[in-house]
């Protein structure tokens, strides 16, 4: 449970229908004083974006299908939701180099198994943390 820091506290959001690859990078980030929402597939997570409005979405790449976080992606994209949103995934040499990241609405890539510190950094950067 997450206390303190008020407004400074940033959500993210996890989608990955693995839940212990969801638990240790939440674990991860609520030590780094985030705030996590999860959801366990693509649909939920569309559900819980609108639910807890994150700063940022990570997202498991080849969960339902090769594509599904490049259409919630771009319907973020579309509906001018600006938040970074990174994929997490073991195929990411196949991801990278064949589809424009940038035209789906993707921030980044991260490798599973994610090197937490990594991931933390990033957001904080991308976020303007401290």
């Amino acid at each position: 449970m997450n206390i303190g820091l008020g407004s400074k506290r940033k959500t993210i959001l996890l989608i990955d229908s693995d839940s212990l690859a969801r638990a240790a990078l939440r674990n991860a980030l609520e030590a780094a004083s985030f705030t996590v929402g999860e959801a366990a597939n693509h649909a939920e997570g569309e559900r819980t974006i609108v639910r807890i409005k994150p700063d940022a979405v990570l997202a498991d790449l080849l969960m339902e299908t090769m594509d599904a976080s490049g259409m919630i992606a771009c319907k973020l994209k579309r509906s001018g939701v600006d938040i970074p949103f990174y994929v997490v995934s073991t195929a990411v040499d196949a991801l990278v180099g064949a589809v424009d990241l940038r035209d789906l609405g993707i921030s980044g890539v991260f490798l599973k198994p994610v090197d937490s510190a990594v991931v933390i950094q990033t957001l904080k950067t991308r976020l303007e943390i401290p």
